[in-house]
This record gives structure tokens, sequence and C-alpha cells, in this order.
């Protein structure tokens, strides 16, 4: 069952707002009316009874609602008061309870759900400043705890089986909001660390297991722009009213342990790594995922496995820049996949060459494309699925491709090349429903032989299966500068033939 988390940590960001410098007096009802309305205009119902009394307002049995964007549920988030207090030099003080419930319930799958998660702060203060049109504040805290409080399936209590928690330490925040016809808003924050724990503990078996882990130095910098008013549920309203994204969480290091038992058989599994990188943007033309990692290792044990495997991996990244906007010019793309100096245990090394023929240097793996493509249906509409679906033609079409970077290195063996390539389209190809590529590939491959023949001498290749490799390699590639080394060119030319080295192979 998916409870749908994600969506509940809009009203949490609320609370976690933060920011500097004062520019002009700022009142209570100033900044109570801020959140307010951005609770309103991102789709909460907003329900509070206010009493000024002095300089502090105080508003009571606030509650904030929503319904879960794809789903028959709710999400509701409660405090029992907050006292916004004016500190007589321009700033107000935002004085919020220690713990504060969010909800979510609603029908999955037929199941009828009900979590309440507590979120809890110690140790915590924040400053509002600046003018109502362009506010700025600054939120501290020694730590924000996130507690699973109860959780009930279809009438039945499963709060004693299941149990997440989830602490930020230590945490300095900065945002600044203008309020024009769009809310645009600047945020950095850093953290100490983040902690979580999950349990889950099968009442109807011995099946559970549990999760642990930490995070070191997390840090968040980014910031976007908000319409007053947004449908939450229409992702292609919300960007042409101008909704915009773009925002880094990265860690200096982290930790994951997990282990259970499943169906009677135990396992483990644990991870590190030394640091990383999440990049997220949106806008009403693109979309942005930029992954990376360092350093990261893997053991497990048990489960389906039956021998532990140990990886170790110095850099992992995956970055992928798509075009999601219906346009009649074409845009930019870009995918990258980068597995940096792979290593394995010795224990898998034996099991897949006991004799050692093989060299065990580091493997790695680099794609880097990037190219140009038009987008001719809007992919972030509401019917985009049934639309590409009942499309007699491409929701595209590529225009051109360029590979950056090819690496593939493994066994004493490497090939790398680069590439450029322009597409015809509209037309006839010889490539059938694919348009026409015109352009070309270089490439070097260095080490085949010498793999080859380790390979026969392992038993996994035979002779003959050699032969038609090297056989191969002749026909499309030619010696190059250096031992064992071989060099390509492939080319596509307006014709539609395909070349290797200047000599037509179709």
């Amino acid at each position: 069952m998916n409870f749908k988390f994600g969506y509940c940590s809009a009203a949490a960001v609320a609370f976690a707002a933060v920011s500097g410098p004062a520019w002009a007096d700022l009142t209570a009802q100033d900044v109570w009316s801020d959140w307010r309305d951005y609770m309103s205009g991102v789709g909460y119902e907003v329900s509070a009874t206010e009493d000024q009394s002095g300089d502090t307002l105080t508003v009571s049995d606030l509650s904030l609602s929503m319904a879960i964007p794809d789903s028959d549920g709710t999400m509701s988030f409660t405090a029992d008061k907050i006292e916004f207090k004016e500190n007589g030099d321009g700033t107000v003080t935002i004085m919020m309870p220690a713990t504060m419930p969010m909800q979510i319930a609603g029908t999955e799958e037929g199941s009828a759900f009900d979590v309440t998660v507590n979120v809890e702060q110690s140790g915590h203060a924040m400053t509002a400043s600046g003018s109502p049109d362009d506010l700025t504040y600054a939120y501290s805290a020694d730590a924000m705890v996130m507690r699973l409080a109860s959780i009930n399936v279809d009438g039945e209590d499963m709060s004693s089986a299941v149990q997440i928690e989830v602490a930020i330490n230590n945490i300095a925040s900065e945002t600044a909001m203008k309020i024009g016809d769009l809310r645009s808003y600047a945020q950095n924050m850093t953290s100490s660390g983040v902690t979580y724990n999950f349990t889950f503990d099968d009442p109807e078996s011995d099946d559970g297991g549990s999760m642990v882990g930490s995070m070191s130095n997390v840090a968040f910098q980014g910031g976007g722009d908000i319409p007053k008013d947004m449908d939450t549920t229409d992702m292609q309203a919300m960007v042409k009213a101008g909704f915009a994204f773009d925002g880094t969480f990265s860690h200096g290091g982290g930790k994951t342990d997990v282990s259970g038992t499943d169906a009677g058989a135990t396992f483990q599994y644990a991870s590190t790594s030394q640091g990383g990188a999440i990049q997220v943007a949106m806008d009403a033309s693109r979309l942005i995922y930029d992954l990376s990692q360092a350093q990261t290792t893997l053991n497990v044990v048990g489960g389906d496995i039956p021998f532990p495997v140990s990886l170790e991996m110095a850099e992992a990244g995956f970055r992928m820049l798509m075009p999601v906007g219906k346009s009649d010019t074409a845009q930019d793309f870009e995918l990258v996949v980068k597995l940096g100096d792979f290593t394995m245990s010795d224990m898998i090394w034996g099991m897949i060459d006991p004799g050692g023929a093989l060299p065990r240097d580091p493997a790695s793996v680099i794609v880097d494309l990037a190219g140009k493509a038009k987008i001719l249906i809007d992919l972030l509409g509401p019917d985009v699925a049934e639309e590409v679906m009942g499309a007699s033609a491409p929701p595209g079409e590529l225009e051109a491709l360029t590979l950056r970077n090819l690496l593939v290195s493994a066994a004493g063996a490497e090939l790398s090349g680069t590439g450029d390539f322009t597409f015809k389209n509209g037309g006839p190809s010889p490539f059938g429903p694919f348009p026409q590529p015109v352009g070309g590939v270089d490439l070097k491959l260095v080490g085949a032989n010498g793999l080859i023949d380790k390979l026969i001498q392992m038993g996994i290749v035979t002779d003959q299966d050699a032969m038609g490799a090297r056989m191969m390699m002749g026909m499309l590639a030619v010696p190059g500068e250096g031992e064992d080394t071989l060099t390509s060119k492939i080319e596509m030319n307006e014709e539609g033939h395909i070349m290797a080295n200047g000599q037509r192979i179709q």
C-alpha cells in the first residue's frame, strides 16, 4: 500500500521556511497572512482562530487539509497554537508547538488507511523580517523529528508492527520570498545530519526487518516560482501558470543497514558512501534529474543469494535533461550514465575466473549523450499516456545526437569513442520507422584480442567463436597505434550508405 508520503511534505516545508536581514517594519498580521495565502494558494483548506493581543497574534486550532492527488484520500496538518510576536525592531518571531500531528487517511486498492505522523521540534526558533511582499525567514532547530504515531488499516491497529522515525539535526535555514505575479523563493539549508529508522514485524508470521541509516552534513540550495493559485492535481496547468523548481540536496557521506527475515530466510544488506548530491529541476520546458555518489560500497548476505556479495564503486552518476513542452523548435536533451572504478570481491572473482586469467582492474562504464529533439505533444498533459499510445506518429522528432563520450573498460580491454549525427525526418528512411542518421562515430578498442585469448583459455569462448569475432573486427576496424589497438570510423551518409573506414559495408 502506498500512503503517498511525498505529498505531505509541502505542509512541513511551510513550517521550516527561513531567512535573514530586515528592511522595513513587519507586523504579525503580515506574516500570518503570508502563511495563510501561501497555503491556500497551493491547494490547502485553511481554518484557524485569530486573536490579536498587544504585539502578539495567536492563531489557534490551525488545520490544513488537502486531497491527495491521484488517490482517494486526504492529508491534514494541525497545530494547537502558533504565536506571531512583533519584536519592536521590524521583525516578527514565530513560536510553534513542539509537536504538530500530520494525518493521512483514505482508501487505496480497496483498503482503508489512517496514518498519523508527529512532526516534533526541539530548540527551534523562527524569525520573519522584511516587508509583506519581500519576506525573509530565519529558522533553526536542534532537531526536527518525524515519527510515526499510529497506523490503522481496514480497522486494524498496526502501530506495534510498524515503526518509522526520521530525524534532522542541527538545522540552520534561510528562505527569501518575493511576492508579485508569482511567489518566488530562494532557500539555503544546512544540517549536521539525518538519521532514519524503519522497522516492520509481520503479526501473522516471523517475517520482518529493519532499515537503519544516516547521512552527514546534509544541505539544500535552490529556489523556484509558485503561482498564487495552483492546482496541484494538474501538472500541465501548474507549469503553464509559472511553476518552476531547481534545487540540489547534498550530503557528506552516509550508511544504510538492512536486515530481516523473509519466508524463513534471513538476509543482511549494508551500504556506505562518502558523499553525494541530487538535483531536481522542472519548468514548462524541461525536466532535469542529476544524481551522483562517491565511494559506494555494498555488502549483501543471505536471502536468495547463496554467497556473500561485496562490491565497490568509486563514482556513480546519472543525469537526464529532457524537454517536456510541445515546441515547434528543437530543444536540448542529455543522458549521462557513469559507473566509475567498479570492483568485486575476490570471492565473486573466484567463481567467475578461478584460474585468475582475467585482469582484475577496476571496471568503468560511461555513456554521455546530448542532442536536440522536437517535442510534438505536451509530455506533462493529464492524458499523455493515452495520447502517445493512440498516436499514428512518434511524439517527437530526433534532430541531432552527439556521443560526447563512450568508455567501457573491463578485464583488460577498453572501448572508447565520440560521434555526431543529424537526422532526416519526414522522408523515406533505410531504417524503416526510424529517421535516417547522417554523420559518424570514431571508436578505439584496446586489448580485445588479449581478452579473447583469455576467454578461450577459460573455456568461455570457443576457437570458432573467436575466429568469427576477429573476422568481424577485421571488417570494421583497422590497426591503431600501440599493441593490440584497433580504430574504426563508422559513417552514415546522405544516401543511406554505411561506411567503415571509408569502405561501404551497406
